[in-house]
């Protein structure tokens, strides 16, 4: 009998809940409130309840278009609503927050009248990918923490929103795949908690997590490869082009939820692209809410995020729905894009040219 309970309790020590985690942090900063770490903890059960509501989605009739459309134009699902509606209610009312933005909204979310105001500021993307909600792939939450700007005494306003996300102070997302995963980093290394449904914790399972310098993974959208600028296309091809040396040719992987294809390659290594084009010369990516939340994540774990000229977190934003040209992945990889762009490197021009006169035939 003795022994049995010697060897069950070591397996114990090894368990940490995202709450252990977010406290045992806390604990190297002494002046700390326990402010940060009771919004951080808020987060993650707004991920449960979100999480309960994905997995049933389809018994409860709370999938499909909802009417409407949100702040940039997208369609809005019912599963975007009510994810929206549980980040707000989960973070409004506990005088943490002193203002809040999400993608569905046109502008800022304030504190309701009543409720405390607190010193952070919350941005986020409540269901990130919503257009593959019918067909079952996975979709996510990204979140960004950061300090807000005014005084105190007043509520939050947009000013507070629009910092460069050199100010974030926190920065994560949810993935509701196979399994419910939450990531996030402090700026002191990037973590990852899966979630165990049978006792309704996220535990521990991914511990300081470092993306590879180079991957051998491409993420894009290449449908919109006519539009594109050359020095993607050229970027392009020359990932397509062989050469064992270097790794190439890389692995064609996109699902089309930014949330699930960021996860792949930050585990894996590669480089996710959602670039400028012709049709839409900023890209698609939101930049307070989508771009700079994971642009923190990725250079924690190591790696680069760029618009395919500067540093996208030294970018200082000007409206809130404000679009970003967006190169995220391996260092390596982010680098030779870069110089792509801005025309330093080029691939055989021939070969260019023989591929988008086969792009233009066929489309």
């Amino acid at each position: 009998m003795h022994t049995q309970e010697h060897t069950a309790f070591p397996m114990m020590d090894k368990v940490v809940t995202i709450e252990r985690h977010i406290i045992e942090q806390q604990r190297t900063y002494p002046s700390a409130t326990g402010e940060f770490s009771g919004l951080l903890t808020d987060i993650s059960l707004a991920a449960k309840i979100v999480t309960r509501d994905v997995r049933k989605a389809g018994l409860v009739d709370i999938l499909g278009l909802a009417g409407g459309t949100n702040a940039t134009g997208d369609d809005q699902k019912k599963l975007d609503i009510f994810a929206n509606d549980v980040f707000i209610n989960a973070l409004n009312h506990k005088g943490r927050v002193c203002v809040m933005a999400s993608e569905e909204h046109d502008e800022v979310i304030p504190i309701p009248k009543g409720y405390p105001c607190g010193k952070y500021v919350v941005v986020f993307d409540p269901l990130d990918g919503s257009g593959n909600i019918d067909a079952n792939v996975s979709i996510g939450t990204i979140f960004s923490i950061l300090r807000r700007k005014t005084p105190p005494i007043k509520p939050g306003t947009l000013e507070d929103v629009l910092q460069p996300g050199t100010e974030q102070v926190a920065a994560g997302y949810i993935l509701y795949g196979s399994s419910t995963m939450m990531v996030y980093t402090t700026g002191h290394g990037v973590h990852g908690f899966t979630l165990d449904p049978t006792i309704g914790e996220f535990l521990l399972s991914h511990e300081n997590i470092r993306t590879p310098p180079r991957g051998k993974i491409l993420s894009i959208n290449e449908g919109n490869y006519r539009y594109f600028e050359p020095g993607v296309k050229q970027y392009i091809k020359y990932l397509q082009q062989e050469d064992k040396l270097t790794g190439r040719p890389y692995t064609s992987r996109y699902i089309g939820s930014f949330v699930a294809d960021f996860h792949r390659n930050l585990l894996y290594g590669g480089i996710y692209l959602y670039p400028g084009s012709s049709k839409a010369p900023a890209g698609k990516l939101r930049l307070i809410y989508e771009v700079n939340p994971m642009a923190f994540i990725v250079e924690q774990a190591g790696g680069r995020c760029s618009d395919g000229h500067r540093r996208v977190l030294d970018i200082q934003p000007t409206e809130l729905h404000q679009r970003v040209p967006t190169f995220i992945g391996s260092e390596e990889d982010v680098r030779i894009a870069e110089e792509f762009v801005q025309g330093k490197r080029t691939v055989d021009a021939k070969s260019v040219m023989a591929d988008m006169e086969s792009h233009l035939t066929t489309a």
